[in-house]
């Protein structure tokens, strides 16, 4: 008795790592530094960010509406870049999960999955519009970015 269960243990524990590795956990060269329930933008739209100056202005109209604002994160430019993701009118809590579909030579295709959102969240929250901020490698080739359906 005891070896049958200590057979089924085993089984377990190797059946549960099998599928933690199978998750997809997204491209770890893509961090998300920043969000907030909050952007003040009603239209989705997203945005490629390669400089400070063009921070501050995002922030800018981030903060039109807050007093004292939202602190604008310091990056480095020179190696960096920063994708910026406003959802517009939203239900729920989306996580967003931003991973590279494909890269060429001129271009990169990126994917931006929401996941999904149940029933009794969307009929429970309020309306929000939020926003969030990527950082990636600094690439001179054209980003697209793609929403993914579920």
């Amino acid at each position: 008795m005891v070896k049958h269960a200590l057979w089924i243990i085993i089984v377990c524990m190797v059946s549960c790592k099998a599928q933690k590795e199978g998750q997809f956990q997204g491209d770890p060269d893509i961090v998300l530094i920043a969000q907030d329930g909050f952007s003040g933008i009603q239209e989705y739209e997203t945005s490629v960010i390669k400089d400070a100056k063009s921070l501050n202005k995002f922030y800018s109209r981030i903060n039109r509406t807050r007093k004292p604002g939202l602190p604008v994160p310091t990056m480095d430019f020179s190696k960096d870049m920063v994708i910026a993701v406003c959802l517009g009118d939203r239900t729920g809590q989306p996580t967003p999960l931003l991973y590279r579909l494909s890269e060429t030579d001129s271009d990169i295709s990126l994917a931006l999955d929401l996941g999904n959102i149940s029933k009794e969240e969307i009929q429970l929250t309020v309306i929000s519009n939020p926003f969030y901020l990527f950082k990636m490698p600094l690439t001179t080739k054209k980003v697209d970015i793609q929403r993914v359906k579920r």
